[in-house]
């Protein structure tokens, strides 16, 4: 079983850790037992040109890091070699049918070729230099042509779908449709990325969505967030068995999830005013903050009631499974009382990566009785507790995270 995180930033995109280059990413891969990790920000000419200089060919449309680059660390579970991906986020504003757009795209990619020629025509539309994660007026039908003009073999997938501002499906500039977003191109459209604040099963109450792939990525915007959401492939590596999992299942076993009332964009509410609301009360509330008369901030779990059209709770035991977890700094932090980026609970992550093997395989895999002996009884019980999804949980809301509790 291979995981593998497919949508992550360098440090060429904003708001992102100056930590986020490929000796770090590939460092963090190893600490999480992650196989196949996106690049990020491929139209970003000095990010593309040090994947070049420190990157190698691996398998087919594969990369590793060069040995000399690779960062040796006595904490870091030498267990995972990783591979990259060429991979990249597109911002689209425009307007269509009289209202303005804003949707984000996720682009994979067969090799650095691809990169520079697509790339190449992307430079033409707009300003790729100034952000690894580019904002361009280009309509997401028009981006989707040029890339399957540019390179046939690329992976086209609408990212995080439901967040309110930017995303398909989001409540303030998207679509009520893949069909109305992409229009006569909707057939080369074949997966989706549910984003953090929603999983598989809200997804599901969509019909409008059941002939297409659900993944999960991270949106990392440091090394240590790598993984807190990824997909589990049952495949050999390859950039072309990697497609054949996104675009069609096959390959693809199953995701790994955020408890989706963690993300930030969850219920619907108004920050400025500490105010987390149901949709049941924002409709009360007519869509106005009680408190300021602003605009209430519509949510994934609103945005979904709307464009449902099956019930609360739909199950379908046809489709791919999923695990929700948490990272295992949080877990920590947890059973300890203290914070998860403290001395104390770094301290002891690296103490577990060390004697136990990679994140994932602590969180999914590890004996209870070995967590418990290297650990302690009660960090053992909180991963039993995860495991179990024994948790209590606060929803996040307008950009404000969710906590999850295990105790």
């Amino acid at each position: 079983m291979l995981i593998s995180d497919l949508h992550i930033h360098s440090r060429f995109s904003r708001a992102t850790s100056k930590e986020s280059d490929l000796e770090h990413l590939d460092l963090w891969a190893r600490k999480k037992g992650i196989h196949i990790i996106g690049t990020g920000d491929f139209t970003h000419p000095v990010w593309r040109e040090e994947l070049k200089e420190k990157l190698e060919p691996a398998e087919e449309g594969l990369y590793r890091l060069k040995k000399e680059y690779r960062i040796q660390d006595e904490n870091t579970p030498d267990t995972i070699d990783p591979r990259f991906v060429l991979s990249g986020e597109i911002s689209s504003i425009y307007k269509k049918k009289d209202k303005v757009r804003k949707v984000h795209s996720l682009l994979l990619l067969p090799g650095l070729e691809a990169a520079d020629m697509l790339s190449a025509r992307l430079e033409l539309i707009g300003n790729i230099h100034s952000d690894g994660r580019p904002i361009l007026g280009l309509d997401c039908r028009d981006l989707l042509e040029i890339m399957l003009e540019t390179t046939p073999e690329g992976i086209y997938v609408p990212a995080h779908i439901w967040t309110p501002h930017f995303a398909m499906f989001g409540a303030f500039s998207g679509f009520d449709s893949v069909e109305e977003c992409f229009g006569d191109l909707t057939p080369f459209v074949h997966a989706v990325e549910t984003g953090l604040s929603s999983d598989p099963p809200m997804n599901w109450r969509v019909s409008g969505l059941d002939n297409y792939q659900l993944i999960s990525n991270s949106d990392a915007h440091s090394p240590g967030k790598l993984g807190r959401e990824a997909n589990l492939l049952e495949i050999e590596p390859s950039y072309a068995n990697l497609k054949k999992a996104i675009e069609t299942g096959e390959g693809l076993y199953g995701t790994i999830e955020f408890f989706p009332e963690e993300g930030k964009y969850h219920y619907d509410g108004h920050r400025k005013c500490h105010l987390c609301l149901t949709p049941d009360q924002t409709k009360a509330y007519g869509g106005k903050c009680p408190v300021c008369g602003k605009k209430i901030t519509i949510g994934v779990e609103h945005r979904v009631e709307v464009l449902a059209d099956r019930s609360e709770g739909y199950w379908d035991s046809s489709r791919k499974p999923f695990e929700n977890l948490m990272p295992l700094p949080e877990v920590i932090a947890e059973a300890m009382g203290y914070s998860s980026p403290g001395v104390k609970v770094q301290k002891e992550f690296h103490h577990m990566l060390r004697t136990l093997g990679t994140e994932f395989e602590i969180l999914r895999n590890v004996p209870m009785e070995d967590i418990q002996s290297a650990a302690g009884t009660r960090i053992a019980e909180g991963i039993s507790r995860l495991r179990r999804g024994q948790v209590e949980r606060h929803p996040g809301f307008d950009g404000e995270y969710g906590t999850i509790r295990l105790f």
